[in-house]
């Protein structure tokens, strides 16, 4: 048994804060929470909040302190954390601007397209093999469509309407795929790839009346092979160019006139300002992806008999999104300086409905993709990504970020472990964040995490940092792998460990990393 399994309690003992902060003393509290003197001004998202929690007999959480606000909104905003020298800065500034000036600086950093461009490939199903079968080459191009619209802020009703009205090669015209991407190419298979898509509903719960016609707006559609090994020609059928009458999903009839893409009928209707569907949509996912939880929950689940939580702040969103011009960095940005975002995520008090009502920040399990990444830049990189069908494209080098990877195909043993989603139907309940005993059992006991650990680049610049200090060492660990500075408790745990364990510094060193990485704090952003 190496040394690395004989992690004995006292050592654990320090994380007692990472994984019962609650329960924790007032020092532990001040870590995750600023005094309630701290609170900044509220926005109107925060009034509509507020006065809500208010109606409810709940109360709100403080915020959370610097050190989680910087590690959080890292996470949520380009799925990695920031750098030991970023946080350093951060914590020290006294700017009172200074979280404003981050959400700002993260949204025009690269970093930012890449993980959103995840985001929305989940929702759109970029993936080459069964059962979407997009292959690889339209895959590729369909991704880095998706991932140029965000870095140039496409706005959402030009992305939709590029979507929707594509026609011509999935392989030249990737907005094709869309069409492409969808296991059931059937009218009625593709209208509920749509209204899953871009209203945030699921039409097999409609009557049958309504989904016939919504079914019609894509029956005019044709896939037509070409020579190019996998390419397909999404055209609109030659012998259905007649007009015909259509009924859009809110009841209002139209006339499709004969020539005319009903495609282009339907999203002109769809992203009207003055549709009920469109942005409702759109910012129940966004609020769902950066709060945790939609304001109607499940948070593409609208209908009629699922009311949304709040119907005033759904509301609220819909108008500011709408009145942007519908600007996706606008939304985030609305969202992030809100002190609601901003909570901590300890609840204030145990109402059953405090965390349904976003009375305190939602803790989750991280992204497998963001994990894994993490991971990557302490221990060097270890992961092997593979596709079940080698082709162009699916030769992926170690050094690639997972959350950058193009096809939902390629995939490797740490991501299906940790619920990175297949992409097979669009839903947001296929990514799995929650934890499992599988997931326990390869972080504390897997032998290539061991060896990783052991191998780490993370040493180096921990050596570097701490001039051979002890306690500046475990002040760099700290730094690294939870975004924050040990409490004196912890620190003090960790150096008596270290002193009565009979170790060397490194090893002492290699057992801290390897706790740390198995906590809570670590594995969920919070």
């Amino acid at each position: 048994m190496t040394h690395a399994w004989k992690l004995c309690l006292p050592a654990l003992c320090c994380l007692i804060l990472a994984g019962s902060v609650p329960a924790a003393s007032q020092e532990a509290r001040a870590l995750f929470e600023m005094s309630r003197s701290s609170e900044q001004v509220p926005t109107e998202l925060d009034r509509i909040v507020r006065a809500d929690l208010e109606r409810a007999d709940i109360s709100p959480a403080p915020m959370c302190s610097d050190a989680v606000f910087i590690r959080r909104t890292y996470l949520d905003v380009i799925g990695m954390p920031p750098r030991p020298e970023e946080t350093e800065a951060f914590l020290a500034s006294q700017d009172p601007e200074k979280r404003n000036q981050v959400i700002d600086a993260l949204l025009g950093r690269p970093e930012f397209t890449d993980y959103w461009a995840m985001k929305w490939c989940d929702a759109l199903r970029v993936k080459a093999e069964f059962p979407i079968n997009l292959w690889p080459n339209a895959a590729q191009a369909y991704h880095e469509w998706v991932r140029a619209a965000l870095m140039a802020n496409m706005p959402y009703d030009e992305f939709a309407r590029a979507l929707l009205t594509a026609s011509g090669s999935n392989f030249k015209e990737p907005p094709v795929n869309f069409f492409r991407a969808v296991e059931n190419r059937s009218p009625e298979g593709l209208a509920g790839a749509v209204a899953l898509t871009f209203m945030g509903t699921r039409i097999a719960s409609w009557p049958e009346t309504d989904r016939q016609a919504m079914a019609a707006f894509f029956s005019h559609l044709s896939y037509k092979p070409t020579a190019e090994w996998k390419e397909e020609i999404l055209i609109q059928n030659p012998e259905k160019e007649e007009g015909f009458a259509a009924v859009f999903p809110d009841g209002t009839p139209v006339e499709i006139p004969a020539g005319m893409d009903p495609r282009a009928v339907f999203a002109n209707w769809l992203t009207d300002p003055k549709n009920p569907w469109f942005a409702r949509a759109a910012v129940n996912r966004v609020w769902f992806w950066l709060m945790g939880r939609g304001i109607v929950h499940e948070a593409d689940d609208l209908r009629p008999d699922n009311p949304p939580v709040n119907p005033e702040l759904l509301s609220f969103l819909e108008r500011e999104f709408t009145a942007s011009g519908y600007d996706l960095r606008h939304l985030y940005r609305v969202i992030l300086r809100s002190a609601t975002y901003q909570q901590s995520s300890i609840p204030a008090d145990n109402h059953p409905e405090a965390e349904a009502r976003f009375a305190h920040y939602a803790a989750r399990r991280l992204d497998a993709e963001v994990l894994a990444d993490m991971l990557d830049g302490l221990l060097g990189f270890g992961e092997d990504y593979m596709s079940a069908v080698p082709e162009p494209f699916t030769y992926i080098p170690k050094y690639r970020s997972a959350v950058s990877l193009a096809d939902g195909s390629v995939t490797s043993p740490f991501l299906e472990l940790f619920g990175r989603p297949s992409r097979d139907t669009g839903l947001l309940s296929e990514r799995n964040n929650e934890p499992t005993d599988a997931q326990r059992l390869h972080l504390l006991n897997s032998s290539t995490l061991r060896r990783r650990i052991a191998s780490a680049p993370l040493f180096g610049r921990v050596g570097a940092a701490s001039g051979g200090k002890p306690a500046r060492a475990v002040r760099a660990v700290y730094l690294e792998i939870l975004c924050r500075y040990p409490a004196q408790e912890e620190l003090d745990t960790v150096l008596a460990y270290a002193g009565e364990s009979g170790l060397t510094r490194r090893q002492a060193l290699e057992d801290l990393v390897w706790a740390l990485v198995n906590t809570k704090e670590f594995l969920y952003r919070h």
